[in-house]
């Protein structure tokens, strides 16, 4: 009888064991979203282009959560795009490294800033950030530059080698290691392009 106590005791306190959560493995207390890529993007709407989103969903001592469900919204109106489903909602579930990404992102015709609203669950906690990126049409741009006469690309190019033909020269003035020497004066002076036949 003495020796069935101590075994009866083992047993139940296995057993309580077995339904009680490890240290290691208790629920979260609390919840964040990091952005991982896609601050700052620029969506290039002319070529559909855009950099995706991803996040990370963290627990209050910034471990990864797997299997959070994480939700992009993409904005109602004005610079905005729409998944590949042709909605601006996309649901999705973070992988083992408590990322989630928002693949698919075609921007729409609006130019300007775009901000993608992020919410992550996970056993009851939420969280929320946001991302924000930017929709131009750098094809514009681009033809903006080519539709110039072939003069004006001259003056253009001749002012960026200028510019950067003076930088250098004031670099290597003020880079003579303690030189007593006074400093060189550049002057740049604007003149008359040339253009000859095409």
């Amino acid at each position: 009888m003495t020796v069935a106590a101590p075994r009866i005791s083992l047993v139940l306190l296995i057993l309580l064991n077995l339904f009680r959560v490890p240290a290691w493995a208790q629920a979260p207390t609390g919840l964040s979203i990091n952005i991982v890529e896609g601050e700052g993007a620029i969506n290039n709407i002319r070529q559909r282009v855009n950099r995706e989103p991803i996040v990370q969903v963290e627990d209050q001592n910034h471990k990864p959560i797997a299997g959070a469900v994480v939700v992009f919204f993409l904005p109602d109106s004005g610079a905005s795009g729409t998944f590949a489903d042709g909605s601006r909602m996309l649901m999705t579930v973070t992988d083992s490294q408590g990322r989630a990404a928002a693949r698919g992102i075609r921007p729409n015709n609006q130019s300007g800033p775009m901000q993608i609203r992020v919410t992550a669950n996970f056993q009851g906690l939420t969280a929320s950030s946001v991302i924000a990126q930017s929709n131009i049409a750098a094809a514009a741009a681009a033809s903006g530059f080519a539709g110039l006469s072939t003069a004006a690309k001259l003056v253009i190019i001749l002012g960026i080698a200028g510019g950067a033909a003076a930088a250098g020269a004031i670099v290597a003035t003020h880079s003579g290691g303690g030189s007593s020497s006074s400093p060189t004066t550049v002057t740049i002076s604007p003149g008359t392009p040339t253009v000859g036949a095409p």
